[in-house]
């Protein structure tokens, strides 16, 4: 039924300007006959990756995940495509350093697609720990081995909740994006991506109205003005591999906006798509906003400013220049308060390294009565 609800959402809400012109992706010169590194390999966006970079005949393809299951039916559905392409399930996470060095010292990958990461909201507000360790460090220790290595270019899923963060996942993407800008080089260029919500990911909005309509109801929804920019996992991919041709250095893109859309007239329209009638055969429920949760997401924030890029589907989002020496201190600020596992701390450090992330209700009431975050 995805399609159908694909079909549904893009009739409703056109998210970005070339979604309904043929696909445009970068030439084969920047991904074939070389070794690609696909970091979150067996999730939704990383396996949806993985087959469309088979198409460019890289050298090697190497899929790390530190999931089992996905990363064996990722496996299992490359090797049925027979295809010439070596590639390489890596069981493993990118939080281990030592690990990337070895994959780095054996492999030597010219280019990293970096879509490894944990994306959940409320579920991040109850393990913030967690939230730094993969998507901060992770990418961290991925982009200090990049560098390291001289990989030619490396791109990141991130996402529009890194603008303005009220989650400890969107500060944490935030982070993420500022450690790739202070690890690019010359030799070495990382660029971040920052994309709305994708339709058919895991835990993505579609599946869940899906299976509540097929148990008869209700469709929840969160409130009644709540919006997100949409697009799917086709979308997704062709932007983020369109970033691996943008050129210039490391830099944080986004792509040309449509209009966002209201979630509950999403869930009406697949309640009708679906052959019932909204509010009579399946009711929805309103619930408020989650913990981490927002009313609406931007692309930028009131200091960033964005120019056009080399390729008519990206902007480049021009923000306040990082200053290394300060940067490289709260980087390890927080690396010691996570390792104490001091979350009042590693709050702290988060909004002294973004300093427009909000704390959601519930991390306050989790850390008590801190001025410096309530502040």
């Amino acid at each position: 039924m995805i399609a159908g609800f694909r079909r549904t959402v893009l009739e409703f809400a056109q998210c970005w300007t070339s979604m309904n012109n043929d696909r445009m992706f970068p030439s084969n010169d920047a991904i074939s006959g070389k070794t690609i590194l696909l970091t979150g390999a067996g999730g939704s966006i990383g396996s949806a990756l993985a087959h469309a970079l088979i198409a460019f005949e890289p050298l090697s393809l190497l899929l790390l995940d530190n999931s089992e299951r996905g990363l064996f039916d990722l496996d299992m559905d490359l090797n049925a495509l027979r295809s010439g392409t070596e590639h390489v399930p890596i069981l493993g996470d990118i939080r281990d350093a030592e690990l990337l060095l070895e994959i780095f010292e054996k492999h030597r990958p010219a280019v990293i697609l970096h879509a490894a990461a944990l994306k959940h909201v409320p579920l991040m507000e109850v393990n913030p720990i967690a939230a730094v360790q993969t998507n901060a460090f992770g990418t961290t220790a991925l982009a200090k081995a990049a560098a390291t290595f001289q990989v030619s270019k490396l791109v990141m899923v991130s996402t529009d909740k890194a603008v303005n963060p009220r989650s400890v996942m969107g500060a944490s993407k935030r982070v993420a994006e500022l450690a790739l800008l202070r690890q690019t080089t010359e030799r070495s260029c990382m660029t971040s991506i920052r994309l709305g919500n994708v339709l058919g990911s895991q835990g993505s909005v579609v599946p869940i109205f899906e299976r509540q309509i097929a148990d008869g109801g209700p469709v929840t929804v969160t409130h009644p003005d709540a919006s997100r920019y949409f697009l799917t996992i086709e979308d997704a991919v062709e932007l983020i591999l369109a970033a691996l041709g943008v050129e210039g250095k490391g830099k944080v893109l986004i792509p040309q906006l449509g209009q966002p859309m209201k979630i509950i007239d999403l869930a009406h329209k697949i309640i009708k798509e679906s052959g019932f009638i909204p509010e009579t055969e399946i009711p929805i429920t309103l619930i408020g906003l989650r913990p981490g949760d927002k009313l609406s997401e931007n692309f930028v924030n009131d200091y960033e400013f964005v120019e056009q890029t080399s390729d008519p589907r990206l902007f480049a989002v021009k923000s306040l220049e990082i200053v290394p020496y300060e940067f490289d201190l709260r980087i390890r600020e927080l690396d010691e308060s996570v390792n104490r596992r001091d979350i009042v701390r590693v709050v702290e450090t988060l909004r002294k390294i973004v300093p427009e992330y909000e704390p959601s209700e519930m991390i306050l009431r989790l850390l008590g009565d801190s001025a410096s975050i309530r502040k």
